[in-house]
């Protein structure tokens, strides 16, 4: 055990450093941590290749990526799902359903992988960087499968960022109400922290019920990241061209049982906000161990399909969100 720990330290330290520098930078040009992580990680991808420092960025890119995404299950009670109505609920299932339908679609019709789609439409559809990272958790280890997962985390933060910044603009132009403003920003864009911004630039009342319905969507990410396990077992239980089936992941389990006690047990506030903290810490370092493990070179031969495809999903999700809207407004 003593010696495990030894050979994982080095790694893990790096990755804890490179995560606090990032949070550190977050705060100061009031930017996405989670994009600083990857950066910052990808400046330093030759510790990769030192052996001492190697094994601990695996670990802190998978294992403690698990942890991340299992306790954001701290941030979500099914009193979310009902406070905001049956109506609003089917219009986010809507929403997210077509738009991962939408990417795989035109993932394929652009000659790049379903499996591309699916990471990218999911990404955009419900948590951004999170969901990115959960969805690649289960995806099947293949040669592109990191490079994929970078440039949907950077694709879709990006796009996030953009947007905390046009959508309340938009919002206002289209002379949307407080509330009708709260279901656009909460119900498009891909990040928390980016809703939180877009939100709080409103009004603060239009900041609680963006918020509110942004961790709906963070809700849907378990029952769709099971939904594509299903789907890619299925896909793969014959081929034998993939190192590994996908599998029924132990964080999945551990995401709606701690959703489950949230949800009926009274916790203190200083548990699920501690669990919040711990949970978007071991995210941000894991994003910078990612970034450590990745190839420049591969990320550059990509070309612009990706981030036309990550664009369209985002326009997509907005104009579905926002001509719902529109259609209720005129009829009320």
């Amino acid at each position: 055990m003593l010696m495990k720990i030894k050979a994982l330290f080095p790694g893990s330290f790096i990755a804890v450093i490179t995560g606090l520098a990032a949070l550190f930078l977050a705060e100061h040009y009031n930017a996405p941590a989670m994009l600083f992580a990857l950066l910052l990680g990808i400046a330093l991808s030759f510790l990769h290749e030192e052996t001492k420092c190697k094994a601990g960025i695996e670990f802190t890119a998978s294992t403690i990526l698990r942890i991340g995404v299992a306790l954001l299950g701290f941030r979500i009670a099914f009193d979310d799902l009902t406070s905001l109505g049956w109506s609003t609920a089917l219009l986010l299932i809507a929403a997210i359903g077509s738009t991962i339908i939408f990417g795989v679609l035109l993932s394929r019709a652009m000659g790049m992988s379903r499996r591309f789609g699916m990471l990218t439409g999911g990404s955009v559809a419900i948590c951004g960087a999170s969901a990115a990272m959960a969805i690649s958790a289960i995806l099947p280890n293949d040669k592109n499968k990191e490079r994929d997962t970078l440039l949907t985390i950077i694709g879709v933060t990006s796009l996030s960022t953009i947007a905390m910044i046009a959508y309340p603009i938009i919002a206002t132009s289209l002379g949307l109400n407080e509330y009708d403003t709260s279901i656009f920003l909460g119900g498009t864009i891909h990040d928390v922290a980016q809703v939180v911004g877009a939100g709080y630039s409103v009004s603060e009342q239009t900041g609680d019920l963006s918020t509110l319905v942004k961790l709906v969507r963070v809700s849907f990410l378990m029952p769709v990241v099971l939904m594509m396990l299903l789907a890619l077992r299925e896909q793969f239980k014959n081929d034998q061209q993939v190192d590994h089936k996908p599998h029924f992941p132990s964080f999945l389990i551990a995401f709606v049982v701690f959703m489950v006690i949230n949800s009926l047990v009274d916790l203190p506030t200083v548990i699920t906000e501690g669990a919040t903290t711990i949970s978007r810490f071991a995210l941000v370092i894991a994003i910078a161990a990612i970034g450590m493990k990745s190839n420049l070179s591969k990320l550059t031969s990509v070309g612009v399909k990706p981030i036309i495809l990550m664009v369209a999903e985002t326009i997509w999700i907005a104009l579905f969100i926002i001509v719902y809207l529109l259609c209720m407004k005129m009829m009320g």
